[in-house]
């Protein structure tokens, strides 16, 4: 199975667009008013009915209410929902749309909730202080090869680049690889050269092929 592409952390319909041109299989919007890659949910909607339907819209929350979740996914038209804070398992499955939980890693302790979390998928970033993704910072792999253990697909996220996708490919294969900084020229601002090289690199990984959109 070909690894899935997510570039998070889209603020345009221009580079929405170029990322879609790229390969991206999924795109992700921070719907969270403290991420340096915010964007409101009005301007959220006005990207995502512009993009074709095989593209996979991930809204990212951070501790939103479920009716501030529900309200805004039904909305702005997204159908898959990531969670990047403390939610509860609970409140993680009361949702109808495709569902994400990501996990800050640390070490091997970051791992021990995992288990409890029956979302679709499971997201592992960079534990940086104060910072909650998009911070550059890759985390040891090996803590990924434990989590794909567990059994749920697993998306990896922190210091992508178009250098190391193929040793991220080779070493974890992961069922999604998820990138935000490695692609831009500043906070929120992708780079359309970089997207493309770092999605030829990782298509070419293993034999991979570009799939259409991450739940396919």
């Amino acid at each position: 199975m070909s690894v899935r592409i997510k570039i998070c952390g889209i603020t345009s319909l221009v580079d929405a667009t170029a990322a879609i041109e790229a390969g991206a299989d999924a795109l992700g919007f921070m719907l969270y008013e403290q991420s340096s890659r915010f964007i409101t949910a009005q301007n959220a909607k006005a990207i995502i009915r512009e993009l074709p339907d095989y593209v996979t819209k991930v809204g990212v929350f951070v501790d939103t209410d479920f009716d501030t979740v529900n309200h805004t996914a039904e909305t702005v038209g997204l159908d898959t929902l990531q969670f990047h804070g403390s939610e509860t398992p609970d409140f993680c499955s009361k949702f109808q749309q495709n569902t994400i939980k990501a996990f800050r890693v640390k070490g091997s302790e970051s791992l021990c909730q995992m288990h409890h979390y029956n979302t679709n998928a499971w997201l592992l970033d960079s534990y940086v202080k104060g910072s909650l993704g998009g911070t550059g910072e890759k985390f040891n792999w090996n803590l990924a090869l434990e989590a794909k253990r567990l059994g749920k697909p697993i998306i990896l996220a922190g210091g992508l680049t178009s250098d190391n996708v193929r040793d991220a490919i080779n070493q974890v294969d992961p069922f999604c690889l998820d990138v935000s900084s490695g692609v831009e020229s500043a906070p929120g601002i992708k780079e359309a050269s970089k997207m493309t090289k770092l999605i030829t690199n990782a298509t070419n990984a293993k034999g991979s092929s570009i799939s259409k959109g991450l739940w396919s």
